[in-house]
Order: structure tokens, then C-alpha cells, then sequence
């Protein structure tokens, strides 16, 4: 018997590695003779990183870096055998990187996400693929395109102060510094939001206010990357902001598309893809997928919906869902593939309590589930 465990974090808990490992312990508990395949996944965002270097056996680099209010911190991303970083948004201009009170949607910049990427351009590195997850900016990328050489001035010549608030002061665009070694460079990014830069459904108004933006300050944020997307358009030629996906990480994509050759895709599909999903469920009889927690919002690009319904359009494989948590709304999910969906909590206990015990709880879920599945097919071979 083949399976196949494509599963992501449980957040807080566990790693999407430790995911894997651990339903596959559960699997030869149940069927010491299984042959499994592993393959530690993310949808794009936050754990991307963590998920490819698992899963393609990639190394780490650690680089100095800033914060979104640009402290000094320590961030790093992943090198992939083929030569190609992936770098997650979150991990130098990351939400989870300040405390709630130091939220400042008008000051955050992305620019030390363009210090990772810049780090893996003067190493060598021709590939950037790029999850936009977990900012806590709205500058419109600008933070990350100065990181790299690009000058956002104001009509004084003067090099305007990070954060997107100040993009209502931008003058002239320079690419006269950009790094020489970005010339050579593609990227590849992870987006599932459909989202474009300005407006009622932009980068301020949708996400801005989880940044710390108040009503006020999501006015003038959306006015000021309304003005920006117009510099962008006179003197660039670049028309980003009416781009499917501009608002993500608030307006990144600006920050990019005007100065390299860009591929968008979805963040699941770009890492199944990457792991060569397809290959692994032609020889699957039967497909593990899940996440930290299942409902609704699970249609919205998230991994097991990802991974099921990929996999039933290769072959009619069964296809598990297992979660921390089931939420409202989950059964919604199986027209998208998936045949079933257990969560592993035990009983009425704490959120603690469940994170603390998360692995054994997970370990015996799945042998349940693996015993399940074991019953329904020698029931078949009789």
C-alpha cells in the first residue's frame, strides 16, 4: 500500500514536517509494510520557507536584516537545490514581528524583505520565489524597491521616509541604483488574493485596519497609493495597480512588477508543483492532507482543499482530511475533493491544552484513520 501525506503546520504546534513525520509514524503503527511519501507543504504564506526546505532538502540562510519600523533583527529565507530562493514576506516585514500596540500601517516598510532579497541576489541567486502572507505594511512595495537601488523622491530630490503615508510626496521614481545583479532576476510570487491596490476592496481598506490603520488612516493610506499607482503609470509605463493581486502584503506586487519579469500564481500550486505532487498521487492509494484548523475559509487557497482537489483531478485517489480544529462551515469543503475530515482534539479541553498534547492527539487520530481505511479495503478484497 502507497500513501501519500502532503499536510501543512499545525500553527503553533507543529511544523509542517513534524505533520508529516508524525502521520507516517501513525501509518506503519497500523500497516507496518506501507510504503509512504512525504511532502511537507504551505500555501504560499507563512511556513512556505520551512515547507520547501523540508521538502526538497534546501538549506537556510540567515541574514541581518529590519523590522517593518526598522529595528535590527536577524531573518532569514531558503535556498532550494536548483538554485532558486524562496523568501516569505513575513519573515523581515511580518505582523507577528510587533506587538499589538506597535502596529503602524502608516510607517511600516517592506524594506527589509528587499534586504533578503538582495542578499540572495548578490549570492548568486536567479530566482526569487516569493509568498506575500503576514505583512504588517501598506507602502505599495516602495520599501522593498529602495532595499534594491530604486529612489522614490519628492519634489525637493529627497529620498522620501519609509512607510506608506509618505507616498503622497512622491515627485520622480529613479531606477539609476537598482542593483546590477537584479537585471538577471525572476520572480515567481505566491498570491491567492485577488485584491487590487486602491479602493473600496484595496490594500488600505481591506487590510489595513488588522495593521493597526484607523478609519482616518485607511483614507489617507488609499490616497496615497492612489497617487503612487499615477507616478507609477506617468513615468514607468507601469499600470500595477489595476493588476489582479496588486493589494496583496499592501501593494507589494508595486515594488516589483515595474522592475522584473513577474509570474503570479497560487501559493499551493506553486508548491505542489515545486514538489512534484502530481508524480507522487499516480502511485498513491490514498492521499493525507490537513492543516491546524478546517472550515469555510479552507476554499479560500488554503492547503487541503489545495491538495485535494489537484489530486482528484489526476486520478479518483481518496483523499483525508485531518485537523487541530473543524470549524463552521467545513463540510463545504467536500465537493472540493476531499472524501473525509476528522479533527483531533479528544474532548472538551483547553486551547493549551490541545496545543501542548497536539502530536499524540494527531498521532492517534490518524492511526484511526489509517485503520479505517485499512477495514474498508480488505473488506474489498473479499
Amino acid at each position: 500500500m502507497n500513501i501519500l501525506i502532503a499536510a501543512d503546520s499545525f500553527k503553533g504546534s507543529c511544523s509542517a514536517r513534524e505533520v508529516t513525520d508524525t502521520i507516517e509514524s501513525a501509518a506503519k503503527t497500523v500497516i507496518p509494510d506501507v510504503a509512504v511519501t512525504k511532502i511537507p507543504v504551505a500555501d504560499g504564506g507563512e511556513g512556505t520557507v520551512d515547507a520547501l526546505v523540508a521538502a526538497m532538502n534546501g538549506t537556510k540562510v540567515r541574514v541581518p536584516a529590519h523590522d517593518p519600523l526598522g529595528r535590527a533583527i536577524t531573518a532569514e529565507y531558503g535556498l532550494l537545490p536548483d538554485g532558486s530562493a524562496v523568501i516569505e514576506t513575513a519573515a523581515a516585514s511580518g505582523l507577528t514581528l510587533l506587538k499589538p500596540k506597535e502596529r503602524d500601517a502608516l510607517r511600516a516598510s517592506t524594506f527589509g524583505t528587499g534586504e533578503l532579497i538582495r542578499h540572495a541576489l548578490e549570492h548568486g541567486v536567479k530566482k526569487i520565489i516569493l509568498g506575500l502572507g503576514g505583512s504588517a505594511t501598506t507602502d505599495g512595495g516602495a520599501g522593498l524597491a529602495q532595499a534594491l537601488g530604486i529612489s522614490f523622491l519628492d519634489k525637493t530630490g529627497k529620498e522620501l521616509a519609509p512607510g506608506g503615508v509618505h507616498l503622497s510626496e512622491l515627485a520622480q521614481i529613479s531606477t539609476a541604483g537598482l542593483l546590477t545583479e537584479a537585471s538577471e532576476c525572476e520572480f515567481v510570487i505566491a498570491c491567492d488574493v485577488k485584491n487590487r491596490l486602491c479602493g473600496s476592496s484595496g490594500a488600505a481598506a481591506i487590510f489595513g485596519p488588522q495593521k493597526g490603520a484607523t478609519p482616518d488612516q485607511v483614507r489617507i493610506l488609499d490616497s496615497a497609493l492612489d497617487h503612487y499607482a499615477s507616478v507609477l503609470k506617468d513615468q514607468l509605463k507601469c499600470s500595477t495597480a489595476e493588476t489582479d493581486g496588486s493589494g496583496a502584503a499592501g501593494g507589494l506586487l508595486c515594488g516589483i512588477i515595474p522592475y522584473f519579469p513577474v509570474t503570479i500564481c497560487s501559493g499551493i500550486d506553486l508548491v505542489l508543483d515545486l514538489t512534484n505532487f502530481d508524480e507522487h498521487v499516480k502511485l498513491a492509494d490514498l492521499v493525507i492532507t490537513g492543516e491546524g484548523r478546517i472550515d469555510s475559509q479552507s476554499a479560500l487557497g488554503k492547503v487541503p482543499v489545495g491538495v485535494a482537489s489537484r489530486a482528484k483531478k489526476i486520478r479518483n485517489v481518496p483523499v483525508v482530511a485531518i485537523a487541530g480544529a473543524k470549524g463552521e462551515g467545513c463540510e463545504a469543503l467536500y465537493k472540493f475533493g476531499i472524501d473525509a475530515i476528522f479533527d483531533t482534539v479528544p474532548g472538551i479541553i483547553t486551547l493549551e491544552e490541545a496545543m501542548e498534547h497536539a502530536k499524540e492527539n494527531l498521532e492517534r487520530t490518524a492511526e484511526n484513520v489509517l485503520r479505517i481505511f485499512l477495514a474498508g479495503s480488505q473488506e474489498q478484497l473479499r
